[in-house]
């Protein structure tokens, strides 16, 4: 269930009496209940995630602040792990909505620019059906907004894994939570803060996406499209630089220019990236090719020279090395939003 190979309880506890050679041959009450499954689980995050974990409970607590806010009129309650604490790799926010209009919120989510989606579930209980709509954003983090009837705002949902009321926050009760657990925290500046970086966030998401498009030249690339090879590039570059947010910005942003001008990739990068990067990222983008003819000792004397007396030279020849590496087929890479999740975390932890 860390893992998200199963995300149901009851399959998963199935599928672990069939591996134990139980087949069907047991009582449900000899198997652990959801509540012990789930803080198992949460003791083996702790053990993988270390404080990592901390740090990104607060983040999705803060984004959730931000956009409750902008579905105030909507009665939004946050619910789940974000709340409880028991947050793990790949965890969503979960936030319930109260209104008869379905099409009221996605309105309001496509005038603040958020990219959505809408899922309709079918659910048979008790031989009686029930439509559960939800509506899925793409954000830093990924959120899961639980469609209600407005007159259902005080209804008391049970957990399904414990059995019990449900755990939820209104909008003042999260404030409160999240001045607890942060003394002295601006929440405005935090949401105002969340808010800036998701508009560059966003930009990178956009320049990235058109990468997967670009076909390579098979002799020079023969992994397939720019943007897997930007990927590869950037988990070589999170191997070698955990910490190191411009650096990793730089290995996945290196090619950008390649979906907007193929003739000359680097000036193109260089523009679209202009005012969105910081100094040592962008020298690192606008020399990568200058590196690799540095390396082969085929660059000018001049520029030779330039690069020579840069304080992010030993910066920029490690990016060249792991351009050449970053060019396997068949190489597992995670996507573009893990990348930029991965980076905004960095980023998060440096303020």
């Amino acid at each position: 269930m860390y893992d998200r190979d199963e995300s149901e309880y009851f399959t998963a506890k199935r599928k672990a009496a069939r591996e134990l050679g139980l087949n069907y041959k047991f009582h449900p009450h000899d198997l652990p209940s959801n509540a012990e499954i789930r803080d198992e689980v949460q003791m083996y995050a702790e053990l993988i995630e270390g404080d990592r974990r901390n740090q990104t409970l607060n983040d999705m607590r803060i984004d959730a602040l931000r956009i409750m806010r902008k579905l105030k009129r909507f009665h939004p309650k946050l619910i789940g792990s974000v709340l409880t604490g028991h947050v793990r790799k790949g965890s969503d926010i979960d936030i319930h909505l109260f209104t008869d209009s379905i099409s009221a919120v996605t309105c309001l989510l496509d005038d603040e620019g958020l990219e959505h989606t809408v899922e309709r579930k079918r659910i048979v209980k008790h031989n009686e059906e029930r439509i559960f709509t939800h509506i899925h954003i793409a954000d830093r983090f990924e959120i899961e907004l639980t469609m209600y009837a407005a007159n259902q705002v005080s209804y008391p949902f049970k957990s399904s894994i414990t059995g019990k009321l449900i755990e939820r926050a209104t909008l003042p009760e999260l404030e409160a939570l999240l001045l607890d657990t942060n003394p002295g925290i601006d929440l405005d500046e935090a949401v105002e803060r969340i808010d800036d970086q998701m508009d560059v966030f966003e930009l990178y998401r956009l320049l990235l996406l058109p990468l997967a498009d670009v076909k390579q030249n098979a002799t020079h690339h023969p992994e397939g499209d720019a943007l897997y090879h930007s990927l590869q590039v950037f988990e070589l570059a999170v191997q070698e630089r955990p910490w190191d947010e411009e650096f990793l910005l730089a290995a996945l942003m290196h090619d950008v220019g390649k979906g907007i001008d193929r003739f000359d990739h680097v000036a193109a990068a260089v523009s679209a990236l202009e005012g969105a990067i910081t100094e040592r990222t962008m020298f690192l983008v606008a020399h990568h090719m200058d590196a690799h003819a540095y390396r082969e000792h085929t660059l000018g004397s001049r520029a030779r020279k330039r690069l020579a007396v840069s304080e992010w030279l030993d910066d920029l020849l490690l990016l060249s090395e792991l351009d050449q590496a970053g060019r396997q087929r068949g190489v597992q890479v995670g996507t573009v939003d893990d990348a930029l999740t991965y980076i905004a975390q960095l980023q998060n932890e440096s303020w």
